[in-house]
């Protein structure tokens, strides 16, 4: 469940027509605007425009970026590329279709950017000039193209593609016809039936069908074929998003190698083993060489401008999805490893290299914000550049004197800014919702602490209505986040937006308890084979703590969470009478057919152990407390969730439905671990809207309460 965070690779993304640059103009907001302040509507979830994923060009004169818009009557999100001038301006539409771009990578000359579309129907990778023009086609493999990374001469490019690998060793057009072939027939055949002989057999919301993603190399002259440079029956990148930190693969300097992250082997263990390796790949002989032997995960290598060292993450337990990534250094003459922030205690997301091949810039968790941080080649020197939002993406100009990253924080979604590289003049350089956000009214988050379970100190979030009246009481909704190795960061959310919900006239809670990233390694352990132990009572001195506040009705209180935090609202079930009502989303109910059917094995094993072996295996298990079940309870699961499967949501509601508790399944066919479609999403907000406001509103019934 850790690690829910939007996969970029799996969002759709648009494509060029003819060029004819449109212009985004930076939002210019008059006095009477600014004025014309009014709450956050579900509506606006839907008009905020989606920016991610900055480029700086190599020049460092232009940044290219994506914008995606929610396309509500066709139910989809619809993506496309721009450019904007480093030292601010007008940002031009690069790509414009009805279908998607994304993905947008420079040429080491800047005159390319690659990306990856659909505008044909599958995903191939394209080019497109960055002075404008019509893109053209580089791929046509018919197992889809992406994640495109350009060699440093600029010929070639990186792909990565999903085969079927027992033809993998085959010439490209012999190999690609057999995978169009067996597709074909899958696709075509009246039996649906699969035969599975090992895990992971499906994951997150797929199936996985027995096909493995490599990596490729295609020249970009077309003189060749795409070349598969990782054959065999392994995955070249990670498959989960908990060991991905991006472009999971990088070129060597002088071109003539590729270093990568493989997945677990054997392969029949994977779905229990978090052990993923750094190989490197001969382009020109097709050797192979394994860097790393720690039988934990690494992963994310970047060589060094200057060829000397690879840079990666690496954890140290073994099956432990969420133990400390730190940075570790590969010497590549003597075959050595380091780390080079032992003694930071966070973890490490994506890397990025200076051109002096001196400083790495990374970003990381701390205390609820996700600064950027350097450090040096020597190592243990980290040291702090941008803070007080959630950071992240970034990119240093060739020069090392200009950052470009991602900026977010609860008030406002991405948009992306510069630094100068110590962190100082800082600056918003795109404002693609500025005109939106001049219309809407928000309170500031209040960033507060109280004393959890064996007097440690536990952050947590207050959010308050707009317009908000101290005078007043306020119902008041509780959030538990997911994970539950995670945190409430202050960041955006197009799915569990707390400003949205703030909006209906509620003050929410949203604290960081055991098992939280960024406080610390030892309170992330803490939560680990104790679910409903002391993170429970953290979770009940912050509700405490919010009872004492004045405008807080304690008698409308409610509580929400999804994954983990479903799984709370289910431990609630049976252990408080706090709560008018819950909304459970994608929760575990019963360990016991979590284990049995969720996909990666190794999070159930590491936080509850093995249930044959571990006599207490289900000792936290909500379905064993069922005799106490007494609040109205809303629950949300989706047919595609295959980290906590339909059948976790379905127990819950027949438990609640038999013992006569009011309550609500919502169910979305088309939906995996979250919701994603605009229209389910709509859905999603106004029934738990409608709900929460049955039991908190003074105008509701108040029926059914359980205090």
């Amino acid at each position: 469940m850790k690690n829910e965070k939007f996969k970029n690779r799996n969002f759709p993304v648009l494509c060029s027509v003819l060029f004819a640059f449109s212009f985004l103009t930076v939002a210019k907001i008059s006095p009477l605007m600014a004025q014309a302040k009014r709450p956050m509507e579900l509506e606006d979830m839907f008009r905020v425009k989606r920016v991610s994923d900055p480029q700086l060009s190599p020049d460092g004169k232009w940044v290219a970026f994506v914008i995606a818009e929610v396309d509500k009557p066709n139910n989809k999100t619809n993506s496309d590329i721009w450019l904007i001038p480093s030292g601010g301006g007008e940002a031009k539409q690069l790509t414009s279709s009805p279908k998607h771009d994304r993905h947008p990578r420079w040429s080491p000359d800047g005159k390319w950017i690659a990306f990856e579309s659909n505008r044909d129907g599958s995903y191939q990778i394209y080019l497109v000039s960055s002075s404008g023009g019509d893109a053209k086609q580089l791929t046509s493999i018919s197992t889809d193209a992406n994640q495109a990374v350009w060699s440093p001469d600029g010929k070639n490019i990186a792909f990565v593609s999903a085969v079927f690998p027992e033809f993998s060793d085959k010439p490209y057009k012999e190999s690609d016809a057999l995978n169009k072939k067996k597709q074909d027939a899958r696709d075509n055949s009246n039996v649906k039936g699969r035969i599975m002989t090992k895990l992971l057999y499906r994951h997150w919301d797929s199936w996985v069908d027995d096909k493995r993603q490599h990596i490729f190399v295609v020249p970009i002259d077309g003189s060749a074929d795409p070349r598969d440079v990782t054959p065999g029956d392994r995955d070249a990148i990670p498959t989960s998003s908990t060991f991905s930190a991006g472009d999971d693969f990088d070129f060597s300097p002088d071109g003539n190698e590729l270093v990568y992250t493989a997945t677990p082997i054997p392969p029949h263990e994977e779905a229990w083993s978090t052990n993923h390796d750094i190989f490197t790949v001969n382009l020109i002989t097709g050797d192979r060489k394994q860097i790393t032997t720690n039988l934990a995960a690494d992963g994310f290598p970047r060589y060094s401008p200057d060829g000397k060292y690879i840079a990666y993450r690496a954890q140290s337990r073994r099956n432990f999805e969420a133990d400390r990534w730190q940075l570790m250094l590969y010497d590549r003459a003597i075959g050595k490893t380091r780390s080079l922030t032992e003694s930071f205690d966070s973890n490490i997301d994506a890397i990025q290299w200076t051109r002096d091949s001196k400083k790495v810039f990374f970003d990381a968790e701390e205390k609820a914000n996700k600064p950027i941080w350097t450090v040096s080649i020597k190592g243990n020197d980290v040291k702090k550049t941008v803070d007080n939002a959630v950071n992240g993406d970034v990119t240093i100009s060739s020069d090392g004197a200009m950052l470009v990253f991602s900026h977010a924080s609860f008030m406002r979604p991405i948009e992306i800014y510069t630094a100068s590289s110590d962190g100082k003049n800082l600056n918003q350089l795109t404002h693609v919702n500025d005109q939106l956000f001049s219309q809407i009214s928000f309170t500031t988050p209040e960033y507060v602490w109280f004393t959890g379970a064996n007097n440690t100190k536990v952050q947590m979030w207050v959010i308050k209505p707009p317009m908000f009246d101290e005078k007043k009481k306020y119902p008041f909704v509780f959030w538990v986040h997911g994970g539950p190795q995670g945190a409430f960061l202050n960041s955006w959310s197009y799915r569990w937006n707390p400003e949205v919900w703030a909006s209906q006239g509620y003050v929410l809670a949203l604290p960081n308890p055991r098992g939280s990233t960024g406080f610390g390694q030892k309170f992330t352990d803490e939560i680990s084979h104790d679910w409903g132990g002391k993170v429970f009572d953290d979770l009940m001195n912050g509700l405490a703590y919010m009872e004492k506040l004045p405008y807080i009705d304690t008698t409308s209180m409610a509580a929400a969470g999804a994954s983990y935090g479903g799984y709370m609202m289910n431990w609630f079930q049976g252990h408080t009478n706090k709560f008018k009502t819950l909304v459970t989303h994608d929760g575990v109910f019963n360990f016991a057919s979590m284990y049995g059917t969720t996909e990666e094995v190794w999070f159930d094993e590491w936080e509850h152990g093995i249930p044959w072996e571990n006599p207490d295996f289900d000792k936290f298990s909500p379905h064993k407390y069922a005799a106490n079940f007494k609040t109205p309870n809303l629950i949300i699961h989706n047919e595609l969730d295959y980290r906590v499967p339909l059948t976790e949501g379905q127990q819950l509601f027949t438990t609640l439905q038999r013992k006569g508790i009011p309550s609500k399944l919502l169910y979305f066919p088309d939906e995996g671990h979250w919701v994603l479609k605009p229209a389910n999403s709509e859905l999603w907000h106004k029934t738990i809207f409608e709900w929460l406001s049955e039991y908190l509103k003074p105008e509701g019934p108040h029926k059914n309460g359980s205090q």
